[in-house]
């Protein structure tokens, strides 16, 4: 009777080995896959390994993406095919290690060799494989445990970052000044978890059925032998982005959903669904001696197909052309792959500097300012000013530092007058030198509202910047400032509720326009909607400041006092979770802890959060108490009285003659 075999159930994506070879070698590959699974390893190999009716390619793209070494037959012919040279830079962009098993001495093209060239080589061409294959087995044991023994780690983890479209910060400017405010990839390495379920629709939209003229730039790679190039690899990825919205039928993702996958490990269809897309670029970037190699893939999420793909090798010293010849190249190149009517819509790209060293200055300093941790602003600003040394006539560094200064003067990190004066006159160097430079209008605008309290300039300058540039980012986002400040000065909302829920669904992940939708719906008094707003960024970004403490004061607006307390108490920022505590306890009618919050808020904060402590006492309705620490609010920064007419914590100074000769003051009332 023969003996009953056991049938071969293909490995889940994510084994321990992915073996890479050319047809030709198929006997050796799977002499080398049986060797290594005898040794209680887990492989991937195809065809075996590709379940039927499965994309061929797609399934190639998620074995590698879930290993975590890679086993190379390498040989003549595998060193001539394109597929094994793909499959070798996905794994070396994922970082896997990647172990040549040489059976022959064909030498070796420069496209291969550029990315083995720090691997370990097992020679089996003149001791034979037989005798190769015992070793073979002990390096992939040793860098499976190299592997395992580093903890895969999300660079841009939201709790460290932030995306900065200038929404969020506003409100938390709001938390220095008034959050409780308006009572209102190839190769890439960005992918979450495949088990994580797909997100819900943000509330206020609906799911939409993914257009096939749609597109999302994921954060390109760094894959440079010493990993220093990232401020590159982003900068690239976002001029791509920028120039691809000029398109007017192409719906485009913006860069704050598109770098949410940063250095994350989801799979493309995923992806996609979490974006709304149907097609997603992808690519790395590489430093090597004098040369620069850049990759982009076009991958049609559905099914995996690489429907466009290109590798652009230039010198180094060309690096400050690089960036704006290839996303003008890729930009026409997607325009036709993906069917678009024009491409005449793309606007040429920003003026540049041809100095290289400063070029390069700027990139790192819109590294630091996107990034956004404490103490990023500063960084950013040093970078900037060394590129101004560099060359006074390039506009885009005195812009850049302008917008900077601008959130150090929102958050309290200068004074306002610092801020004002400085931002103002980086505001002028800029516009000397390119009178049409949106960033230094949006700059300017934000200076004149969060620091300066001028409404009605504010908005001029945001417009103009708006219209500047209609289509990118940085007229969306002066827009989304116009639409808030006007909703906050008239107390109606309903526009800017319209246009944020519009633009989430070019931007689905962006928490700051989730939580300025939030503190809107509150405003406007659509406390579900508003709630699961805030719900809703919470199972994006948990730890997002200001986010906790708004959702426990709408839950206790609704009446929902004891799980509102929940949520506050969550506040990482620790003066928006003692205003919140203050309130709710007052409002469950525990005077002595509301005290005691009320109390460590005055101690910590009363000289740069006096708008907070004014709310909690108009909450509590101590009316005389709370104009004080209004008129200190004021002298602190005009700009933290943004948000007073509206802000329904002052519900009980409405009417009052002293109150609205503050809101006369601040111009928030003719």
């Amino acid at each position: 009777m023969a003996e009953e075999q056991t049938p071969h159930v293909p490995p889940t994506p994510g084994g321990d080995v992915f073996i890479s070879y050319a047809s030709h070698d198929k006997a050796v590959a799977e002499t080398v896959c049986k060797a290594l699974e005898g040794a209680g390893l887990v492989c991937w190999i195809a065809p075996r390994d590709v379940v039927p009716g499965e994309s061929f390619a797609g399934a190639i793209v998620h074995a590698i993406d879930g290993t975590q070494v890679v086993v190379l037959v390498l040989s003549e012919h595998s060193a001539s095919s394109q597929h094994v040279l793909r499959e070798v830079e996905r794994a070396s962009s994922r970082r896997h290690p990647v172990i040549p098993f040489r059976i022959d001495l064909a030498p070796m093209p420069a496209d291969l060799e550029y990315f083995l060239n720090t691997a370990q080589w097992l020679d089996a061409s003149t001791a034979g494989i037989k005798h190769a294959l015992p070793r073979l087995v002990a390096s992939v044991k040793i860098a499976l445990t190299q592997s395992s023994s580093v903890p895969r780690v999300n660079p841009s983890a939201p709790s460290t970052a932030r995306s900065r479209p200038g929404l969020r910060r506003a409100f938390v400017a709001a938390a220095a000044i008034c959050v409780a405010a308006v009572a209102y990839v190839g190769a890439d390495k960005l992918w979450l978890s495949n088990h994580r379920a797909a997100p819900k629709p943000a509330a206020g939209t609906s799911a939409i059925a993914a257009n096939a003229k749609s597109i999302a730039v994921l954060p390109f790679t760094d894959m440079s032998e010493k990993h220093d190039q990232e401020y590159f690899s982003d900068g690239l990825s976002e001029e791509l982005i920028n120039h691809l919205a000029q398109i007017t039928d192409l719906k485009v993702i913006a860069r704050t959903s598109s770098f949410a996958f940063k250095g994350k490990n989801e799979d493309m269809r995923t992806i996609a669904t979490k974006l709304g897309v149907a097609n997603l670029l992808e690519g790395s970037v590489r430093k090597a001696g004098g040369k620069l190699r850049i990759t982009a893939q076009l991958i049609r999420a559905s099914d995996g197909v690489h429907m466009w793909s290109e590798i652009y090798d230039r010198k180094l010293d060309d690096i400050f052309k690089v960036q704006e010849e290839i996303s003008t190249t890729v930009a026409k190149a997607l325009n036709a792959a993906l069917n678009a009517s024009s491409a005449s819509g793309t606007q040429p790209a920003s003026k540049k500097t041809t100095n290289l060293e400063a070029y390069n200055l700027v990139l790192e300093g819109n590294y630091y300012y996107w990034r956004g941790n404490k103490g990023d602003d500063s960084k950013a600003i040093e970078y900037f000013r060394q590129a101004i040394n560099l060359d006074p006539h390039y506009a885009a560094p005195w812009a850049m530092m302008a917008r900077a200064l601008a959130w150090q003067g929102s958050l309290g990190e200068l004074t306002a007058a610092e801020s004002e004066l400085k931002g103002r006159e980086a505001v002028e160097r800029a516009l000397a030198i390119d009178p049409n430079c949106a960033d230094a209008y949006l700059a300017r605008g934000q200076i004149f509202r969060f620091t300066v309290g001028d409404w009605t300039a504010a908005i001029a300058k945001f417009e103009r910047a708006a219209a500047l540039d209609p289509q990118g980012r940085v007229g969306q986002d002066a827009q989304d400032n116009i639409l808030l400040l006007k909703g906050e000065l008239s107390g109606r909302f309903s526009e800017y509720i319209d246009w944020a829920r519009q633009r989430l669904v070019q931007d689905p992940l962006n928490t700051d326009t989730l939580f300025a939708l939030g503190t809107s719906l509150q405003a406007a008094g659509l406390l579900r909607e508003s709630a699961a707003t805030f719900r809703r960024i919470l199972e994006l970004n948990p730890s997002m400041a200001g986010a906790p403490s708004q959702y426990g004061l709408t839950l206790m607006l609704m009446g929902k006092e004891a799980e509102a307390l929940g949520e506050a108490d969550k506040e990482s920022d620790e003066t928006l979770r003692l205003q919140a505590l203050a309130c709710i306890y007052w409002a469950m009618a525990r005077r002595a802890e509301s005290d005691s919050a009320l109390a460590a808020l005055e101690r910590g904060f009363a000289d740069r959060n006096a708008y907070l402590i004014a709310a909690a006492r108009a909450f509590r309705g101590e009316i005389d108490t709370a104009l004080e620490w209004l008129e200190r609010a004021h002298q602190q920064r005009k700009g933290s009285l943004e948000p007073l007419k509206a802000d329904i914590l002052f519900r009980k100074l409405h009417g009052n003659r002293r109150f609205d000769a503050m809101l006369r003051k601040a111009k928030l009332m003719e």
